[in-house]
Formats: structure tokens, sequence, C-alpha cells
């Protein structure tokens, strides 16, 4: 069923079986106008995802849109989601209200320049300098949480394949392609720095000039020194290469279920939040054109 014949049906609905006011029922309508004008994608009552409401009250937050009128709007869009199961149209899990949470910040999240710049920074004459590079190499092509990074063991890196096994929140296991460009500069680290340090014999990947593992303060430092090196204004941290991960990806038109998987997200809406850093990022790139011209 189309989307649009699915509204009409509910209009009617709410004002024969429910007996509402047509200025309610008006109100109703103007709310599911707000989310189909978000997910302008969605033509048929098959497209729709519990997932949607979810994704649609963290852009409302991102936009400056009240929590009293996110509420309601929540509310609506239950309403039509519950009707639609109610006869028949609609198969999958309602949306669940209850757990929307306060919607949080949208992350960092800088131009693919800006990263190029901050991968590039690392002194390549230095052995530390070649590591720091693996370091941020790795983390932006695999998405990898700053504590997955340190925690990486010799054993988690496939060259041949080019793949790096990663134990995430929970112990979840999941295996993430590395990419040719981090991959080069992992194995010139592994065969020009690594043995140079003192830790021949440590499990871990990335060392310290003492064989230690990397501590999550020295690297914060060390992304901060760069980002500041290279005239980054925006305030990031290690896990901003991860947002930037994800969101280049699905501003590359990767599939959010593909994302998911290599971020980890045992819960997709998770993972939803970056089509809104994606969305607002493409729209100030047109607006500064359209401003050019």
């Amino acid at each position: 069923m189309l989307i649009n014949d699915a509204v009409e049906l509910f209009a009617q609905y709410l004002l024969v079986e429910k007996g509402l006011s047509k200025k309610t029922v008006e109100a109703y309508l103007a709310d599911l106008k707000q989310f189909f004008a978000y997910y302008k994608d969605k033509q048929e009552v098959s497209d729709l995802s519990p997932y949607d409401l979810q994704s649609f009250v963290i852009y409302g937050s991102s936009i400056g849109v009240t929590p009293a009128t996110t509420l309601r709007r929540a509310s609506s869009i239950k309403q039509f989601y519950l009707f639609l199961k109610k006869d028949g149209y609609y198969e999958d899990e309602i949306p669940d209200i209850e757990s929307i949470k306060k919607p949080k910040h949208l992350p960092t999240c800088i131009s693919v320049e800006e990263v190029e710049a901050l991968l590039n920074a690392p002194n390549m004459k230095s052995l530390s300098g070649i590591r720091d590079r693996a370091m941020l190499e790795l983390m932006y092509a695999s998405g990898l949480r700053v504590s997955e990074l340190l925690a990486l063991e010799l054993g988690n890196i496939n060259l041949k394949r080019g793949i790096v096994t990663v134990f995430g929140k929970g112990a979840k296991e999941r295996k993430v392609p590395i990419g040719d460009y981090a991959l080069e500069y992992v194995i010139k680290y592994l065969n020009e720095v690594r043995d140079k340090f003192n830790g021949r014999n440590s499990k871990y990947l990335f060392l310290n000039r003492k064989g230690k593992p990397i501590s999550r303060i020295y690297f914060f430092k060390q992304i901060k020194k760069y980002a500041k090196e290279v005239g980054i204004m925006e305030e990031i941290s290690p896990h901003t290469l991860r947002h930037c991960f994800a969101t280049h990806l699905l501003e590359g038109g990767a599939q959010l279920r593909t994302v998911q998987g290599m971020l980890g997200h045992s819960n997709i809406a998770t993972t939803q939040i970056y089509t809104h850093v994606s969305r607002e990022r493409i729209a100030s790139a047109y607006d500064l054109l359209m401003n050019k011209k």
C-alpha cells in the first residue's frame, strides 16, 4: 500500500471510528507530514521500519525541536503504526516511544580533506610518527573504538586477507576490512618500527618505546596535537575518526546495515545518528555553494 493511501485511511479511522474532532485529526496529519517530509524515500508501507521513529526524534533534536513537540509527534506517529498493524498493513514491531531517550548531540565529524590532513600530520621520519600514522589510518579505515584499537593483538590482524578481528563491547567479535592504504602503513610499522621498541614478546600490536601498550591518554594527546598542527579548529578526539568513518561511508552510498555491522552496533538506531550527520553536512555544503553563486 502507498503511504499516501495509508495516511488517508488513517484520517478516516480517526474521524469515523475514534470520533476525534477535525482539528485533532489535522494535528495528527501535520505530525505525519513532518515525518514523511524527513523520509521522502518511503513510498510504500512496506518501507517503514520500527527504527524510523528513533531516527526522526534524533533529527528533530538536532534542528532544535522542543521536547514537548517531539513527544507529541512521536505519539502521533506511533498511533499511525498501531493503526497499520491492527488492519494488517504493517507486520514489524511497533516503535516504543517510552524507550526513546533524550536525544544526544550529533557527533563531531570533520571533512574528508581535514581527515587527510590529520592522517598526514605524523612525522614519518620518526619511529613514533610511523606508529601513530598506522594507528590513525587503521582507526579511520576500520571505524574502531579507541579501546578496540589499543587492545588489538598481533593475532587480530590478518595481513594477507586485510582483515582485523575486533572484540567490542560485551566481548562481541566482529571482522572488519582494513583497506589497502591503511594496511600499507600497518605493515610499514610492523617491518620498520615495532621490533625496535623494547617489547618484541608483547602480544599487543601497538607499543610505546618501552614496549608497553599505548595508553588512551597518550593517543588522545597525540590526536589533539596533530589536529592543532594542521589547523583543525573543531574539538576532536580519537572517537572523531570513528564518527568520520561512519559518516563518510554513508555519504559515499554505503548501506546502513553494512555500517552497523562494521561499527559493531547491536541496535541500528545507534547507527542511524550518522545519517543525520551526513544530511547536515551535505545541506551545509549545498548552502555554501548557493551562497557563492
